[in-house]
């Protein structure tokens, strides 16, 4: 005589016990940390004006936007995702064109879009979105994941917003946008060879994509090759950033006693070049902790990636780890010169409001993943 099985839904109080709060604790130390870059940066800035928040206070109140966010996001059922993967793609790109229309231009490139006195990055929560397409592209292909054809259709599906970000221009959130495709598509188990011959293509697009950029842009996409070439120009961040690199040594000169980022040497420490402060004011040692807790959130993002109960919790896991590891690999190696500058965040790191909340609202997602894997038999 067979055992009889009943399966029930789980209620939604029974299913926030699965919250992960491993996760959750990693992503607040990475928060903490950028709050105390942030507050080592802005030293030697004296009070802010009237009516100024400061960035580690503006910081704070991000986060706790972006944990709301992400509060609502765990408390809806990811599978919803691929219902509206339609609406979100046209949100993607209304976004990224709403950004070419209205944006601020910052280092000669339209970032955001100011709404209700603050700014808006679209690129920032595009890469967010682009992950939730893609995952519920590629789940619904089923047997045909091996095909040309679903390499084509996620190609397609990535190049009109990579080539709206190109228009800003913003060539590191461009990358980011590959990054994301080619990672998924491998996950997703695509044809490694078809994979291959995309990739060549990319290669040879290269030199459009590069043309659409400004001649200071190119330059500093050439320095890591020669920082000596242009010391004072095109390359002066870059030779700042290893002068401070190269001056923390092993435990670094101290919180609030960087040279190069108590003196301004530097003119987006908060920002593209923050790992800066870290390698000079905490050295080497600093750098490990920092890589050690992305790591660490690399890794449990993994964990409930495998975990997931399908395709499309899989994917979605594993396309926000492609992005992240993707922008710290970048990051990092662009500040010690083994990579071009492109202007890519270091994520809940940088100094970035829209970054920040987009970041936490993946999280959420991936909450959501969790607390969705399991359902209870008897």
């Amino acid at each position: 005589m067979g055992v009889a099985v009943t399966t029930f839904e789980v209620t939604p109080a029974a299913r926030w016990r699965d919250f992960d709060w491993q996760l959750t604790l990693y992503v607040v130390l990475l928060l903490g940390f950028g709050v105390i870059l942030g507050v080592s940066a802005a030293w030697n800035d004296g009070p802010s004006p009237p009516g100024v928040i400061p960035q580690p206070v503006k910081t704070v109140i991000w986060s706790g936007i972006g944990f709301a966010v992400l509060a609502v996001a765990a408390s809806v059922d990811y599978h919803w995702l691929r219902t509206f993967a339609v609406p979100i793609y046209l949100s993607t790109l209304g976004l990224l064109v709403l950004n070419l229309l209205a944006g601020n231009e910052v280092f000669g490139a339209q970032l955001s879009v100011t709404i209700g006195g603050l700014d808006f990055q679209f690129s920032e929560i595009a890469k967010v979105l682009m992950v939730i397409v893609l995952a519920a592209f590629l789940a619904g292909r089923g047997q045909g994941i091996g095909r040309l054809s679903t390499i084509i259709g996620a190609g397609l599906l990535t190049v009109l917003p990579t080539a709206l970000v190109l228009r800003q221009p913003d060539l590191g959130t461009a990358l980011v946008f590959v990054a994301i495709l080619g990672g998924m598509l491998f996950i997703s188990g695509a044809s490694i060879g078809w994979m291959a011959l995309l990739g060549g293509v990319t290669v040879a697009l290269t030199p459009i994509a590069l043309g659409a950029l400004a001649d200071y842009q190119l330059s500093r996409l050439t320095c890591f090759l020669d920082p000596a070439a242009d010391p004072q120009g095109a390359c002066y961040q870059l030779v700042q950033a290893l002068n401070a690199v190269g001056s923390g040594g092993w435990l670094g000169q101290g919180l609030t006693a960087g040279h190069a980022n108590q003196l301004g040497f530097l003119p987006v420490q908060t920002t593209d070049f923050i790992f800066t402060i870290v390698a000079e004011e905490l050295g080497l040692l600093g750098g490990f902790i920092l890589l050690a807790l992305f790591g660490l959130l690399l890794w449990r993002i993994t964990i409930i990636g495998w975990r997931a109960r399908d395709g499309l919790g899989r994917l979605v896991a594993m396309g926000l780890a492609t992005m992240l590891l993707f922008q710290v690999v970048v990051n990092i190696g662009m500040v010690i010169g083994l990579l071009p500058v492109t202007g890519i965040p270091l994520p809940l790191i940088t100094y970035g409001g829209s970054s920040t909340v987009s970041i936490l609202f993946g999280m959420g997602i991936l909450q959501s993943v969790r607390m969705h894997t399991r359902t209870e038999t008897f």
